[in-house]
């Protein structure tokens, strides 16, 4: 048995479920309050039977490490390391090679980490130049300074070293923690510095950011813990355990330079805020946050390090399925100032932040002088290098026009800049064959109505009928995808037979059991004729949102086209309205 399966077999969904969701019992099944939305009649609906849990709000649904995912705003990966934690399973013993042990515990790790920070808790109360600094200059309240759990490092060389080794650790394992420095001996990595930990997704310690106290001393005003085994700079966000609820409820988070913008922020309300570790965004961050929410404001300083942060974000905010806007402070403040002035002037900057492109444009006009050839050309050449950048050839082609027309040169000008990368038309409709990869509100509506109609036609043979129409590039998901080619090669597949499940007959299996589910919630009790003006509507729903999408994405396409081309989109959208007009026959 794999780590997964032992995982699953010693946790019960419902258990795991119930420590985030309300759950009743209704029926065979449970049901309670959406986690990700603020429905006020239950359509939560989870399975102790088949293991699975399914949002009828949103269109969610899987097995508890997805709900994890979902819930925490993690990948697989942190959500197996905490579910493998609430089960007692023991990840090391899955590992290849698991008979020569891990040099380091990481359990280990984290506790001594976990007793540093308390340590330096403790320490805080003795020390009047912190709290002075915590209470009257930054103006943190008790509760803040506890949520965040700040604390402060004595200028002792030897404090938490001594008080470490006392407990029981090692050298070894305080040097991977990064709590010790060795380069005079082995002393204290942090002295006389505000201690602010740094934590996981989950909250538990993996290091700290200390702030210089004392001036007098010498050293940088901001330290970090160096790379360890669990802390990565480039993975880590800082303050994501106290705002995850807040992204999902607001639906955006915000990213700022400082820690100390985010304990503010938190104090004053704005419980979306997180920062990273300077303005080097990475991916892996960005898709962290998307987890949550799908919207992500950017507030760096308004100078040209700022400026060039934000250009560098854009192209890995569209990568990772992000939509940007970036958040404009008046010249010299930051969050922390602004707040200390009126926390309104914060909110106010927050609501009113701007699409990260159109800022981004505004942003060169004013530095530029587009009145001027050379202005003109510099301009062209830094929106076309971001325009390349964009995913979706609509968003490109309307940004294609917004800077001819600031530019004041013919948008054709822009294009023949752009599009000179040799693909022909085919490479082109390949390329946009398939939805975009950010899944908008819209797009959520077609995965949820694609799996209504995947139920209908998994579990009710008569109607499959109203899958010939339907192709792989229509659907979402690869789920849908695998399901669709199983269904049309196995017409006569039936659900009811007792020596097989529709699970077990596919390649998608957790995928089925949802989609098993949703039949059971919305159709079980729903009569045979309609349920095939159900199939009916579906079909042609799903079919009408490709079609729309794809003709939008061909005319974006005629921009870019010589004669040849254009006669082969012309086609394709006769074809598409073709497909659209066969949706209208009564089967």
């Amino acid at each position: 048995m794999d780590a997964v399966s032992e995982v699953k077999a010693r946790l019960s969904i419902e258990d795991v479920i119930s420590e985030y969701v309300r759950l009743k019992r209704a029926g065979k099944n449970f049901k309670g309050l959406s986690p990700f939305s603020n429905e006020k009649t239950p359509s939560f609906v989870v399975s102790p039977e088949k293991q699975i849990w399914h949002d009828f709000s949103s269109g969610r649904g899987g097995d508890i490490f997805t709900f994890i995912q979902e819930v925490e705003g993690v990948d697989f990966k942190g959500a197996l390391e905490l579910l493998s934690r609430k089960a007692g399973v023991d990840l090391e013993d899955y590992r290849k090679g698991s008979d020569n042990r891990s040099r380091f515990d990481k359990e280990r790790l984290y506790k001594a980490l976990d007793m540093s920070a308390k340590f330096y808790q403790r320490q805080l109360k003795d020390s009047n130049q912190a709290l002075e600094y915590i209470i009257k200059k930054r103006g943190f309240a008790k509760q803040t300074v506890l949520d965040f759990q700040l604390g402060y490092s004595s200028e002792n060389q030897r404090g938490l070293t001594d008080y470490l080794l006392q407990k029981g650790f090692s050298e070894q394992e305080l040097k991977l923690c990064g709590l010790v420095s060795t380069a005079r001996g082995l002393n204290d990595m942090f002295r006389g510095r505000l201690m602010i930990p740094l934590h996981d997704q989950f909250g538990k310690v993996i290091g700290f950011t200390a702030r210089i106290l004392n001036e007098q001393l010498s050293g940088p005003k901001y330290i970090n813990t160096p790379s360890t085994p669990l802390y990565d700079k480039s993975r880590h966000i800082y303050g994501l355990h106290l705002a995850k609820q807040g992204i999902r409820t607001k639906d955006y988070s915000v990213i700022v330079e400082g820690n100390l913008d985010v304990i503010a922020s938190h104090q004053a309300g704005q419980n979306q805020i997180v920062a990273t570790a300077g303005t080097a965004l990475t991916e892996y961050q960005m898709k962290a946050l998307s987890r949550l929410s799908p919207n992500v404001r950017l507030s760096f300083d308004q100078d040209k390090a700022g400026l060039e942060a934000a250009e560098r974000a854009i192209p890995i905010a569209s990568k990772a399925g992000v939509n940007l806007s970036i958040i404009t402070l008046s010249s010299g403040k930051d969050p922390d100032e602004l707040i200390k002035k009126d926390p309104k002037l914060w909110t106010e900057a927050i609501d009113n932040a701007d699409y990260a492109v159109d800022w981004l444009i505004n942003r060169y006009k004013e530095k530029l002088n587009i009145s001027t050839a050379q202005g003109k050309r510099e301009f062209s050449d830094v929106m076309i290098n971001l325009i390349k950048t964009l995913e979706d050839p609509v968003e490109q082609d309307h940004y294609v026009n917004v800077v001819s027309q600031e530019a004041a040169v013919d948008p054709s000008a822009i294009r023949q800049k752009l599009f000179t990368d040799g693909k022909s038309i085919d490479e082109k409709l390949k390329q946009i064959s398939r939805p975009a990869n950010t899944l908008d509100q819209n797009s959520q509506h077609q995965i949820n109505r694609i799996d209504k109609f995947l139920s209908l036609s998994l579990m009710q043979p008569d109607i499959r009928h109203y899958l010939d129409l339907l192709s792989p590039d229509m659907l979402i998901t690869d789920e849908q995808v695998k399901l669709l080619k199983f269904l049309k090669e196995n017409p006569e597949f039936d659900p009811s037979a007792a020596d097989k499940k529709p699970e077990d007959a596919t390649q998608a299996e957790d995928y089925v059991k949802i989609l098993v589910l949703l039949f059971e919630q919305l159709y079980a009790s729903v009569d045979a004729q309609e349920l095939h003006y159900e199939a009916q509507r579906l079909r042609a729903e799903t079919i009408k949102y490709f079609v729309e999408q794809q003709k939008a994405n061909l005319f974006a396409l005629q921009h870019q086209s010589d004669e040849a081309e254009q006669t082969k989109i012309l086609s394709s959208v006769r074809e598409l309205d073709k497909l659209l007009s066969q949706t209208k026959r009564i089967d």
